[in-house]
């Protein structure tokens, strides 16, 4: 597998490369058919029309491309305005928009090699299915209910600890000495999930039986906690087709980066220092 370094930005690239909707299109493209209006002598053609139109609706779905026909034309026309003007002082001969327009030139065969290596070995909804299933059976679906008092001192956690231990509740403890906001409610944190909560936190709850308190403090960035694991529970995981996009995203990048390492391999890469 890649290093972090050789993997930076991937699932961006990806996500450019398998949406080309392309925004840059020629202002001089090809069609036999009538120009749309001319500026100057200079033809805007039917098919950069329609170009723009696509690139329209791509940044707006809901943009009615019909209803603003003559719109669009008069953008077309101010576009192809301000480009003869760009041309007329030279700006196309200057060095930084020289250099820019070959960055944009080397982005859209980027996107284009790695559209044709997704094209080439599509992902099918068997290999969907079988990626969400495995991460589903890896996943920790487990969730916990429980409560704690947070203080901030280590000492003063051990205090309440010992009154647990001389069976004092655990919630007129709480509402009594929490620091925290869930004090007030005898330090109810609901139902939650091992990533939902810090290191420390999740360690202690994944390790605890269910009616237990912890018998020492466990500490976090926000200070001492005294936990109680009230209950547990399965997660449900989220349904295969509310995901199925996702599965796919992660799938598509994995692919990406198999790709670059193969090109990676074959490549001799020196870097200066």
């Amino acid at each position: 597998m890649p290093d972090s370094k050789t993997t930076i930005k991937l699932s961006r690239i990806l996500s450019l490369a398998l949406s080309i909707t392309l925004p840059l299109f020629s202002l001089n493209a090809y069609s036999a058919d009538k120009p749309i209006a001319t500026v100057n002598g200079k033809a805007i053609e039917k098919k950069t029309f329609e170009a723009y139109k696509k690139h329209k609706k791509a940044q707006d779905p809901k943009y009615d491309v019909e209803k603003n026909r003559e719109t669009l034309i008069q953008e077309l026309v101010n576009r192809e305005l301000m480009f003869q003007d760009a041309l007329s002082k030279k700006l196309n001969k200057d060095k930084d928009v020289l250099f820019q327009l070959e960055q944009h030139r080397v982005d859209l065969l980027i996107k284009h090699a790695i559209r044709k290596t997704m094209l080439a070995t599509p992902i099918t909804d068997t290999e969907l299915k079988s990626e969400y299933d495995r991460r589903v059976k890896s996943a920790n679906v487990q969730e916990f209910k429980a409560r704690h008092i947070l203080l901030k001192k280590e000492d003063k956690a051990k205090s309440v600890i010992e009154e647990l231990n001389n069976g004092k509740d655990f919630i007129k403890l709480a509402k009594a000495y929490s620091t925290g906001p869930t004090g007030k409610n005898g330090g109810d944190l609901g139902w939650f999930n091992a990533r939902q909560m810090v290191p420390e936190f999740s360690k202690a709850v994944s390790n605890m039986k269910k009616g237990n308190y912890t018998k020492a403090p466990v500490k976090t960035k926000f200070g001492w906690h005294v936990i109680k694991l009230e209950d547990t529970r399965k997660m449900e995981p989220p349904k295969f087709s509310d995901i199925k996009k996702q599965v796919r995203a992660i799938m598509q990048n994995k692919k990406l980066q198999e790709y670059i390492v193969k090109l990676r391999k074959k490549a001799k890469i020196k870097i200066n220092k």
